[in-house]
């Protein structure tokens, strides 16, 4: 009876320190899951904190879902992995090559109705999704961030959404 008393108890540590542990590298990972932002008049700007690796890493919505996204300026468009595309329901368009750091590959063009990230918010923006980028991050893009002002400071990136 110790035995199993033990084993449970052991368990029941293991399984605790297994969810701190993962819910506490998300928040390493992505330190940008709750974005919100201040409006002033027409002006709307969220800050972003850079994660330990060096990325802006931050949660928003494509077409209300729910999504990961990563700044990147070298991305033209918002570039979606297939498995996130397929689960947030993109219908794929037209075939388009894409130069990546890896070569130039094939993906498919999308629209996005909407993509938001905290108060920032913007309609019908050009997606590429590509079959071959694992993961749940999306390359949050040009097409998206040249309607900003970015501005770096430290370990953090505000963006603003002039009107």
């Amino acid at each position: 009876m110790g035995v199993v008393m033990f084993l449970l108890a052991l368990g029941i540590v293991v399984a605790g320190l297994t969810f701190y542990f993962e819910e506490h590298l998300g928040l390493v990972e992505n330190p940008n899951q709750s974005v919100t932002g201040e409006i002033s008049g027409d002006v709307r700007e969220v800050l972003l904190k850079r994660n330990p690796a060096g990325h802006y890493v931050a949660t928003g919505t494509i077409n209300s879902s729910p999504v990961v996204f990563m700044l990147d300026t070298g991305a033209t468009n918002v570039s979606i992995p297939k498995n996130v595309a397929d689960r947030i329901g993109l219908i794929p368009g037209s075939r388009m090559r894409a130069i990546t750091a890896n070569g130039t590959i094939e993906v498919r063009a999308t629209r996005l109705d909407s993509v938001e990230l905290g108060v920032i918010k913007m309609r019908d923006i050009q997606g590429s999704i590509n079959p071959g980028m694992g993961g749940e991050q999306i390359l949050l893009g040009m097409a998206f961030l040249r309607h900003l002002d970015l501005v770096q400071s430290g370990d953090t990136l505000l963006l603003r959404q002039l009107p």
